[in-house]
């Protein structure tokens, strides 16, 4: 099962500073049936006006990663971590017991983003932060694991759950092919460009919601960037 959720029709609230699209329940925006698929519990799509951001503020229990699609944007928690993360690069937070952080556009231009929260397998340890690099050109033609709650994803960041976050780029014509697994789900966006995956076209900001698939091949029908949620 393939469900295409088109960008139009998923959940917004604009605050000037913050134009931010809902994929699932979020904030002011309810709806029960998009509360969560699996362990993906959010996946917003932001827009953030430069010299803007989001104040300090708490959270516990949550694995929260952000993937930078344009601009940049800088970090600071409670823990004294600080850092810029860049366009096509990713950070995670663990919020394990409790952390209080900020997410600044300290940049002169608007920065986008998708902020994705996964539920952790494990709860009751003590919350940390990390960033990596992740140019393009590396995961041109294939998907890469970004961030992993699997040992043998050495590459990826480390995240406190039975998930994987996978990125790639595609130029338009080719395929690449993704082994889910049928008893997991799938949560696909494309950051850029039209694709197809298994019959199903998706455009730029588009949500699939996947679930009892095997394989997926995703087909570029434009060069595009992908952002894929592996998970339970």
């Amino acid at each position: 099962m393939i469900e295409l959720r088109p960008f139009a029709g998923i959940g917004r609230a604009n605050h000037g500073w913050l134009d931010a699209a809902h994929h699932f329940s979020f904030a002011d925006y309810y709806d029960p049936a998009r509360m969560h698929w699996g362990n993906l519990r959010v996946w917003n799509d932001d827009t953030i006006a430069a010299k803007n951001g989001f104040p300090p503020h708490p959270h516990r229990d949550m694995e929260i990663i952000t993937y930078v699609r344009t601009g940049a944007i800088t970090h600071r928690d409670s823990l004294g971590n600080q850092g810029r993360t860049e366009a096509g690069d990713v950070q995670v937070m663990s919020a394990g017991t409790g952390v209080t952080h900020a997410e600044y556009n300290l940049e002169d231009e608007t920065t986008t983003l998708f902020q994705i929260w996964i539920v952790p397998s494990r709860t009751g340890e003590q919350p940390s932060w990390g960033a990596k690099q992740f140019p393009k050109g590396d995961r041109s033609g294939q998907l890469i694991v970004l961030a992993s709650g699997y040992t043998e994803d050495k590459d990826a960041l480390p995240i406190r759950t039975e998930a994987r976050l996978v990125g790639g780029t595609i130029r338009a014509g080719e395929s690449v092919d993704y082994q889910l697994g049928a008893e997991r789900k799938g949560y696909l966006v494309p950051a850029t460009g039209r694709i197809e995956v298994n019959g199903v076209v998706a455009n730029a900001r588009d949500g699939l919601a996947i679930a009892d698939v095997d394989t997926i091949t995703v087909t570029a029908l434009e060069d595009a960037e992908i952002v894929l949620v592996d998970t339970l």
